[in-house]
C-alpha cells in the first residue's frame, strides 16, 4: 500500500527566535555589557517644584559571588557611570550565600563615581548582615537601616528612605519614616517591593526595589506565573502604581530585574535581562518614551505568620552556625 508522506512545515518564526536567543548569549559571553538593558523613566509628579532635575541609577541584586562572573559586575559599574547619574541606589542582595566575596563586593561598589546609598536584602542577612554593612561602608556606600537621610547634590536636596529587609522580618517602617519632611522630593528603597504600599501612605511617592530578578525567565510571561501567582508577589518586574496619583496614599514602585543570580545564572526573555534603571527626578511622567507603562499589580498574598517566623528563624540559625565556626559567643549586633 502506498501513501503520501507529509513533512511538517518548520515554524520559521520559532526557529528565528531560538537562533536570536543563542546568538545573544554568545555575544554576552564575549562582552557582558551586551547582557544589560538600560531603561529610563521619569520621576513622580510629586517631585515637580521640589527638585529641578536629579538622575538616579537603580541597581539591585548584585549577588557578588561564584554564580555571577565578576566581569558582569564591572560591566554594571561601567554602564552606570556612562549614564552620568547624580546618585546610585542599590536595593539589596549584595552577596551570594557566603562572605567569601566581600572584598570583590567592595571593589565593585567603590567603582561607582556617584554617591551610593543602599539597603540590605535577605541574602545579606542570611550571610551575615553586619559583615555586609561593613563592606558597603568601607566601599563608600551609605547603608540605610530603617532610616532616612537628606542628600544635597548640585544644590538640589533629595530625601531618601531606606527599609531593612522585609523578607527576613527586619523592616521597620514607622522608624524609617519618623520625622519625614513632606516639602522635600523623596524616594524610598526597599528590597521587597510590597513594602511600597505602606511607604506611599507615609508620603514616599516612588519606591525602588528588587528581590525577584524578574523571574529570570520571562518567555511566555512565565515570570508572572512563578513569581506572581506561585510565590505570591504583587509586584514582579518593572513599574507599578501611579506616578500621577489620583487619590491620597497612591504612588509608584519599580522592581528591578537585577544584575546577578544566586542559583541559576540563566536569563531568558527581554524583560529578564540584567538591568540598570535610570530615573529622571523632577521631570514629568510622559516626557520620555519609556520601556513600559505603569502596570497593574498581581493579586499577591501576604506570607502566613508561620512563614514569616520560619524566615526569621532561618537567619538566627545561620548566625548561630557562623558563631560556632568562628568560636564567637556574642550575637551579631545591628549597626547604627
Amino acid at each position: 500500500m502506498t501513501g503520501t508522506v507529509r513533512h511538517a512545515t518548520p515554524d520559521l518564526d520559532a526557529l528565528a527566535e531560538r537562533w536570536a536567543v543563542g546568538a545573544r548569549l554568545v555575544h554576552q559571553r564575549r562582552d557582558p555589557r551586551r547582557s544589560f538593558a538600560i531603561r529610563r523613566f521619569a520621576g513622580p509628579l510629586d517631585h515637580l517644584g521640589k527638585v529641578g532635575h536629579l538622575r538616579v541609577a537603580h541597581l539591585t541584586d548584585l549577588h557578588v559571588g561564584a554564580v555571577t562572573p565578576l566581569a558582569v559586575q564591572f560591566a554594571a559599574v561601567e554602564l552606570t557611570n556612562a549614564a552620568n547619574p547624580d546618585l546610585v541606589v542599590l536595593t539589596g542582595d549584595f552577596v551570594c550565600h557566603s562572605q567569601l566575596y566581600l572584598a570583590d563586593l567592595e571593589e565593585v561598589v567603590r567603582g561607582f563615581r556617584a554617591p551610593v546609598f543602599a539597603v540590605l536584602g535577605n541574602h545579606d542577612h542570611w550571610s551575615g548582615a553586619s559583615a555586609v554593612r561593613r563592606s558597603l561602608r568601607r566601599a563608600g556606600a551609605e547603608v540605610l537601616d530603617n532610616a532616612h537621610t537628606v542628600v544635597e547634590l548640585h544644590h538640589e536636596r533629595l530625601q531618601i528612605v531606606g527599609l531593612d529587609d522585609a523578607y527576613t522580618g527586619h523592616a521597620w517602617r514607622p522608624r524609617a519614616v519618623r520625622g519625614l519632611r513632606r516639602d522635600l522630593a523623596t524616594i524610598g528603597l526597599s528590597h521587597i517591593a510590597e513594602e511600597a504600599d505602606g511607604l506611599w501612605a507615609a508620603g514616599v511617592p516612588l519606591v525602588l526595589s528588587g528581590h525577584t530578578h524578574a523571574g529570570q525567565v520571562t518567555l511566555a510571561r512565565l515570570h508572572e506565573q512563578l513569581v506572581g501567582r506561585v510565590a505570591g508577589h504583587r509586584y514582579v518586574h518593572g513599574l507599578y502604581g501611579r506616578r500621577r496619583p489620583e487619590r491620597p496614599g497612591e504612588g509608584a514602585v519599580y522592581v528591578g530585574a537585577g544584575v546577578g543570580a544566586a542559583v541559576m545564572p540563566l536569563r531568558l526573555g527581554e524583560r529578564a535581562r540584567r538591568e540598570i534603571a535610570i530615573f529622571e527626578l523632577g521631570h514629568e511622567p510622559g516626557r520620555y518614551e519609556e520601556h513600559h507603562a505603569e502596570q497593574r499589580p498581581m493579586p499577591g498574598r501576604r506570607p502566613a505568620p508561620r512563614t514569616q517566623y520560619a524566615r526569621a528563624a532561618h537567619v538566627v540559625r545561620r548566625e548561630a552556625r557562623r558563631r560556632a565556626r568562628t568560636g564567637s559567643t556574642a550575637p551579631e549586633e545591628p549597626e547604627p
